[in-house]
């Protein structure tokens, strides 16, 4: 296995949501912010995101030093931010290189955190993937039609220059929340639909999610030979149970409960490129903002204030 190498962050377990057998302190998911991505080359990963994926960058600067120290991130870093329709991302570039993402990593390996991004046409959407540079597929034989069990949508997972897994989705009429099928633009990409956490125990992940307040939206039971395509695994089992924060505005989550789970993701730093993190506002505020968390298997979320100026906090 090529992960990981240092100590598990001490800031990163500031609020203990699982693990304790006390009442974990709860808190109500307000709304997802942003996902911030590490990258190792801000500029080429700036260009792909803006170039393949049809992402606009809205800022760029330094990272907050808050949200650095609340990760215990070994150095400063570097951020662009981008959106697509209404959601926003983060690229973040540590001055201090970590661990690049590993070259042998599958769909069901528990670090696995994708985006997926809705598309309104996704032959057009493919061949203008098809078109760029720097990418490289998980799904074999281009997009998959799911069967109408498991939503009948179309999709396709892919890497960017880094290895983060991206998924590109479209979904007909009758599924997925309204506000993709509101938007009338023309653009081939319209936007964030969620971030895809692979799980060891979706029952051990939702204890920890509805610690912080999200709520089930949607569950099915996904697999054969077209999931199978999709994940580029041999006879995918996957149970997936999509979370939702209180506000329908911002992307939701994911678990992606693989059967058997993949590997493990062992000890990673903030500035390890397979990392990624969710910036959350919650309420009531806790107690030392920003503060960070992670989840039974690992994945990154930061906890903030939610309040008017919430959409100007850092990633």
């Amino acid at each position: 296995m090529t992960v990981i190498r240092s100590p598990l962050p001490a800031k990163a377990t500031t609020i203990s949501l699982a693990a304790s057998k006390r009442q974990p302190r709860r808190f109500q998911a307000e709304r997802i912010l942003r996902i911030s991505r590490v990258v190792s080359d801000l500029a080429r990963a700036e260009a792909f995101y803006r170039d393949a994926l049809g992402f606009f960058a809205i800022g760029r600067g330094p990272v907050d030093t808050m949200a650095l120290a609340a990760l215990d991130a070994p150095d400063t870093a570097e951020e662009v931010v981008m959106q697509s329709g209404a959601q926003c991302i983060s690229l973040v570039s540590f001055a201090a290189a970590g661990l690049p993402y590993p070259s042998n990593s599958r769909s069901d390996d528990l670090w696995f955190q994708h985006m997926a991004i809705v598309v309104g046409d996704m032959d057009a959407a493919f061949t203008h993937l098809s078109s760029c540079e720097g990418w490289s597929p998980i799904s074999e034989n281009g997009p998959q039609l799911l069967p109408p069990s498991n939503g009948g949508v179309r999709a396709f997972k892919f890497r960017d220059p880094d290895g983060h897994p991206l998924e590109l989705i479209w979904f007909p009429h009758g599924q997925a929340r309204g506000v993709w099928h509101a938007i009338d633009t023309g653009a081939l990409f319209l936007g964030i639909d969620h971030s895809g956490l692979s799980v060891a125990s979706t029952q051990r992940s939702l204890r920890f999610y509805r610690g912080l307040g999200l709520r089930v939206s949607d569950r099915s039971l996904n697999h054969g030979a077209a999931q199978t395509r999709l994940d580029g695994l041999a006879g995918t089992r996957v149970r997936v149970t999509g979370l939702r924060p209180a506000s329908d505005i911002g992307p939701g989550l994911e678990l992606l409960g693989y059967r058997p789970p993949g590997r493990p993701a062992g000890m990673t730093s903030a500035n390890d490129v397979l990392t990624d993190w969710i910036t959350l506002a919650v309420s009531p505020s806790p107690d030392n903002l920003p503060c960070a968390v992670r989840d039974p298997d690992g994945h990154r979320l930061i906890l903030v204030d939610h309040g008017e100026d919430v959409t100007g906090l850092p990633a």
